[in-house]
């Protein structure tokens, strides 16, 4: 858990991602590996991690893992890359809003988002082993017994050392909506799920002792470094329960086995009644235990919804956000005991292939129930807006919250991440995967595998990691740069002297997004080769801002620009092509509404892109290709309509050319 003054992401919190030092390569267990890869095998015909591809494809996005030259990325490793990056940088609870259109590319992306922040997990988990020299613990084996311990006779304490630590552990659930179709309530099932998978990953006992004699972490009151402080009322009064119940069975034995003492009736009845009474507090904390170990949160929330009385019963919600809370603080108690920091990653799927109403429901459980300040929560929600936003708008529970679909969305997301078209070099690896068979694929696994095997062998014969430290320390300036990148553009942003402050919009929703998304930008602008000589932090940061701001009026633009041709329009600035097609948009704008309603003031987009950063129709074009909070399904839209007007002209001119043609075939007689 970590403090509610550090939830506003700012320039400070991203300095915990400066470069480690070099210790060589961090790779991943074999285990680890052949899981994610075994998993990316259940979706047939989608492109599977990174493979060796035919040379003269396009070489804009590569970059090469320590010790693996001939494995080159493509664009939707880079592009999941950077996102798993900043994952585990950012502050929780976050929505991310994954966009894209329906298919098997998303279950593909979301294995590679996996894998590669099961990787950086890896990473960070070596790295902090050697700064500490302190290993995580886990509830497993001897760690469960000394877990029940912690949980009984000690309290947690937030502590300096604690929140300097980096390696963190994601626990992945995935939930796909099309699996809890039919139940009434979808969104019960999207929380008992969360409950159910929580309680599976650190078992049921640990999670029973922490419901009767668990209590949240507090910081600590100064730099001290104990994370664990004895509860001495607890142990007071386990002292005193255990010593009344030694005396009335020592009373009770005297009264039952001492001659001349065995006739006095008065002494057994104290004896008995004291042993009893002692005896009943302890026996009434091991059923609360065994109650919580039989009776999981899962099925008192499955108990409530199946009751004749839901819709009527009061506090209801109450007790569902109570039990979430309780999970909120057995997370917090099990990041100190592990000593790492915990994360929860609840992907949700196939949400847009349900009824309007249940999408809605389950929406509002995000919202309502589990967007706690102090959650671990990372919610990746997978949606294709075009089909999202129409439900949203079809749902009798949203009418008058949710009349604009986009707005609500825009409302629940605080990090969007719009998956751009698919490049030459993932499209090729689609190819090659689709002509092969399941036993060629799982071939492949085995030999990346034998060759990570030998690299590893190799490295350990030679008693430390020489040949991949080079690679490693390459990547570790990339990161470098990216925190100077980043770093810098955070200062643009609340900079008085500069004009980009003026920009930043007012609601906290919209400054995290914009904040969440500027480092996924830089990071892909750095993959790329790094910003242009014209285009500086500054610029990458004003253009995010854009993208947040005016949402419409940006993908009218681009649309414009698209139509015209680049080349055509290179050394053109970027208002001047949506001045010059402001009539068309005003045209438009009944078509258009709902998209409208996103942007902000007009007349501050003109100074916008007219005075304070005009940006050129060649540099938009560029900055696009890095543009993830961008709803591509606007800009498609806004095609098919320029399209169905250029066929409407079309039209209306050749039924002109044919009157005129008849006409002067067929003159009028006089």
């Amino acid at each position: 858990m970590q403090p509610a003054a550090g939830q506003d992401l700012t320039a400070a919190a991203w300095c915990g991602c400066r470069p480690p030092r070099a210790v060589g390569p961090a790779t991943p267990t074999s285990c680890s590996e052949e899981e994610e890869e075994v998993a990316c095998l259940g979706h047939p015909g989608v492109p599977r991690g990174c493979g060796c591809l035919p040379p003269g494809g396009d070489s804009a996005f590569v970059e090469v893992e320590p010790g693996e030259d001939r494995e080159l990325l493509t664009e939707d490793d880079v592009y999941c890359r950077c996102l798993s990056k900043t994952l585990c940088h950012t502050s929780t609870p976050v929505t991310v809003g994954f966009y894209a259109p329906c298919g098997h590319r998303i279950y593909s992306l979301l294995d590679k988002v996996t894998g590669f922040m099961r990787e950086e997990m890896a990473r960070r988990e070596e790295a902090e082993l050697q700064k500490s020299h302190q290993k995580a613990r886990s509830p497993e084996g001897w760690g469960l017994l000394l877990a029940l311990w912690y949980l009984a006779f000690y309290k947690p304490v937030i502590t300096e050392v604690h929140l300097r630590r980096k390696n963190i552990k994601f626990i992945f659930i995935r939930f796909s909506a099309w699996q809890y179709a039919g139940c009434d309530k979808l969104w019960a099932g999207l929380v008992t799920t969360l409950c159910d998978s929580i309680r599976h990953h650190f078992g049921p006992l640990p999670l029973s002792v922490f419901h009767v004699m668990g209590s949240r972490p507090h910081f600590a009151s100064g730099f001290s470094q104990r994370e664990w402080v004895l509860k001495k009322s607890t142990c007071l009064k386990l002292w005193g329960m255990l010593f009344v119940l030694s005396a009335g069975l020592s009373v009770l034995l005297v009264a039952l086995l001492v001659p001349g003492i065995k006739d006095n009736h008065a002494l057994k009845v104290i004896g008995s009644t004291v042993a009893s009474l002692s005896g009943s507090g302890l026996v009434l904390g091991v059923v609360s235990v065994v109650k919580n170990l039989l009776i999981s949160e899962k099925k008192k929330i499955e108990r409530l919804t199946n009751s004749e009385k839901f819709t009527s019963q009061l506090g209801f919600m109450s007790k569902v956000r109570n039990e979430i809370e309780v999970l909120i603080d057995f997370l917090a108690f099990m990041e100190i005991f592990e000593r790492r920091r915990l994360r929860i990653v609840l992907e949700i799927t196939s949400l847009d292939i349900c009824y309007p109403e249940k999408v809605a429901g389950v929406l509002n459980a995000m919202n309502t129930l589990l967007s706690d300040t102090n959650s671990p929560f990372i919610f990746i929600l997978v949606v294709d807006p075009s089909v999202i936003v129409p439900c949203l708008e079809q749902t009798s529970c949203m009418k008058g919250l949710a009349d604009n679909g986009y707005l609500y969305l825009n409302r629940t997301v605080t990090l969007p991440f719009s998956i751009p078209e698919m490049g030459v070099r993932s499209k090729l690896q689609c190819v090659e995967d689709a002509v092969q068979t399941r036993e060629d694929l799982m071939y492949r696994i085995i030999t990346r595998n034998v060759e990570r095997n030998v690299r590893r062998s190799r490295a350990k014969g030679r008693g430390e990691p020489e040949a991949a430290a080079p690679r490693e320390l390459s990547r570790h300036e990339v990161d470098a740069e990216a925190v100077r990148y980043i770093h810098a553009a955070f200062r643009c942003l609340h900079d008085a002297a500069d004009s980009l402050y003026r920009y930043v919009p007012s609601s906290s929703v919209q400054v995290r997004r914009i904040v969440n998304t500027i480092p996924i930008t830089l990071r892909l602008m750095l993959h790329h080769g790094g910003p242009r000589r014209d285009l500086s932090a500054r610029a990458a940061a004003a253009w995010v801002v854009l993208a947040n701001q005016w949402p419409c009026r940006l993908s009218w633009a681009l649309q414009c620009m698209e139509d015209a041709g680049q080349d055509a329009l290179a050394t053109r600035t970027l208002w001047s092509v949506f001045e010059e097609n402001a009539r068309e948009l005003s045209g438009a704008r009944e078509a258009l509404r709902r998209a409208l309603c996103l942007d902000g003031d007009a007349e501050l987009f003109e100074r916008f892109l007219a005075r304070d950063f005009p940006f050129t129709a060649a540099e938009a074009a560029h900055l696009l290709r890095f543009t993830v909070n961008l709803d591509h399904s606007i800009r498609r839209e806004m095609g098919l309509l320029r399209d169905l007007a250029r066929l409407a002209r079309a039209s209306a001119a050749a039924a002109a050319a044919a009157a005129v043609s008849r006409s002067v075939q067929c003159p009028a007689p006089e």
